[in-house]
């Protein structure tokens, strides 16, 4: 599946045309990866390997903002500057603050012609043992729509969270979730897990082979704006035609947490089961719900599902992480170390903080509960994580950091993303800018998950061996059910200690009619914002 940034926004290509592609890089803004600069002498006053501080070029805009910073409540800092202003400032900031600053090479920023194009040469072209692309999120967003989706949680689109599972002809993509509430949810739309999208805007989505069909496709599957109506044809569960409908885009409110609930093991151990999709400000409260639930429950095993968490914020993530282990694996432990480049070895250069480990918080940290209020614990010695490729970041930080206090973690689904990586996102002239700045480390010094966690039965030898079981994500079922592939798998494995074999959940629906359509059991990509697939870090401080 070939994959390049469409836009600011942070959403791929998510369908091809041909049947072969490359990978493409997660650079924002026109012009794309590996986009050639125009030719041009340089200007005498850029001497390669020399670097002016940022705070020289800082906030010298072509189109400087005006009036007051909502997120500041103070006037824009922004003055009339020049584009080579804002390119030598992305230099200078990532040649201090890129944890890889010197696998950059050093371009003349006047040789470029705009902000994107310079912005996506600025990192690393390095791979992982496995082949991978060291760094796979290099991206921007408009200042303004960063930060609402960033403390909302709101976001342009249906309410339908698509996945991949074939990007080229024949594709196949369906629905992995939706969220509550949303027009994709509700009737007459009622989308539910599993269904495959046949069409959309009158293109075959299965075997569009012409760009501008493709280009369609997209466009209905990841809306940029507010608005913009899409009509799809799909097949649902258990059916045996199609049915048609329109879909208009619009301000959808995620949802992070959903469908906690208890289920009862065969020794009559309570297990609690827990949706946890996206590491938000909003997401604080829901898990402080959610865990108050279980802990009000006794429960005695955790099954959280982040097949589909893609990471964020990772105060967030700390907090989940304590709520799981309790005070007495985590009192005086390290929740993750943050290691900045070697220019920035014991203080934090954003901050200006003294670089020491960060705790497990105990306390919520006040995105969307009260600051300093104690949070609920399960103080459990294990936990089951349901995962896919699109586990990532901040969540496999949770998994990395028990792993470090010694709470056992098992492992069902398929291997992680593998990113160990975080950032401070940086605002200049209304753009915020996203580029690796700091590695993770647990307790014991752990980090390198660069090729993801990966179930130990899997037939995949890249990644870091768990205990768990490889399973093929189950569309046959809705997510918590009982049956469904994953949780059947983690079920089973927690009464025997083995992978079930097959897992129970891999029956279909029933009774279907002769003909009718039967989800797929496969693995594939979600279709989200780049920036809910990272460890975010809050920027407080000089900075």
């Amino acid at each position: 599946m070939a994959i390049s940034n469409r836009n600011r926004l942070g959403i791929g290509w998510v369908l091809t045309a041909a049947l072969l592609g490359g990978c493409g890089g997660g650079g924002g803004g026109a012009g794309g990866a590996g986009a050639a600069p125009p030719a041009g002498p340089p200007p005498s006053s850029w001497v390669q390997g020399q670097f002016a501080a940022e705070s020289t070029f800082a906030a010298m805009c072509v189109n400087p903002r005006t009036g007051i910073d909502p997120a500041t409540a103070k006037p824009y800092p922004d003055a009339q500057g020049t584009l080579l202003d804002e390119l030598n400032w992305l230099r200078s900031w990532t040649n201090d603050l890129y944890l890889w600053f010197d696998e950059v090479q050093d371009q003349n920023p006047a040789s470029f012609s705009t902000d994107a194009t310079y912005f996506t040469a600025l990192k690393s072209t390095a791979v992982t043992a496995s082949g991978n692309p060291k760094d796979k999120f290099h991206f921007t967003y408009p200042t303004a729509t960063w930060e609402a989706l960033s403390e909302s949680g709101i976001q342009a689109g249906y309410g339908a969270n698509f996945l991949v599972i074939a990007a080229t002809p024949p594709r196949n993509v369906v629905v992995a979730y939706t969220e509550p509430g949303s027009e994709a949810a509700t009737a007459p739309a009622s989308l539910s897990r599993g269904a495959q999208i046949l069409d959309i805007d009158g293109v075959d989505l299965v075997n569009a082979t012409d760009q501008t069909g493709v280009n369609t496709l997209n466009a209905g599957l990841a809306p940029q704006t507010v608005g913009e109506s899409h009509s799809f044809t799909i097949r649902d569960p258990g059916s045996v035609g199609s049915r048609t409908m329109t879909l208009v885009s619009a301000n959808v409110t995620v949802v992070p947490v959903q469908n906690t609930h208890i289920l009862a093991a065969p020794s009559g151990t309570l297990v609690g089961y827990m949706l946890f999709n996206d590491h938000l400000a909003t997401a604080e409260n829901a898990l402080v719900v959610a865990f108050s639930q279980l802990q009000s429950a006794a429960v005695q095993d955790l099954v959280l599902d982040i097949r589909y968490n893609g990471g964020g914020l990772l105060d967030i993530a700390s907090e989940v992480a304590y709520m799981i282990a309790g005070p007495s694996a985590t009192a005086g432990q390290t929740f993750e170390l943050t290691q900045f480049n070697s220019k920035h070895p014991a203080v934090d250069p954003v901050t200006g903080v003294a670089i020491v480990p960060v705790g497990f918080h105990t306390t919520a940290r006040g995105f969307s509960v009260t600051s300093g209020q104690a949070l609920p614990t399960l103080n459990l010695h294990r936990v089951f994580v349901l995962t896919t490729s699109a586990t990532c970041s901040a969540s496999e930080s949770i998994i990395n950091s028990l792993q470090g206090v010694n709470v056992q973690v098992i492992q069902v689904g398929s291997t992680t993303c593998g990113k160990p990586y975080g950032f401070y996102p940086a605002d200049n002239c209304a753009v915020t800018y996203f580029s690796i700045q700091f590695k993770g480390v647990n307790a014991k010094g752990f980090g390198d998950y660069t090729d993801g966690f990966t179930p130990a039965n899997s037939p995949a030898s890249a990644g870091v061996l768990l205990p768990g079981c490889s399973v093929a994500d189950d569309f046959t079922h809705d997510l918590g059910d009982r049956d469904e592939g994953l949780l059947a798998s983690a079920m089973g494995y927690l009464a025997t200690g083995a992978c079930p074999v097959p897992p129970s959940g891999f029956a279909p629906v029933s009774p279907l009619s002769a003909g009718a359509y039967v989800p797929p059991m496969a693995n594939g990509t979600i279709i989200k914002s780049i920036w809910q697939q990272n460890r975010i870090q809050r920027r407080t401080g000089k900075r």
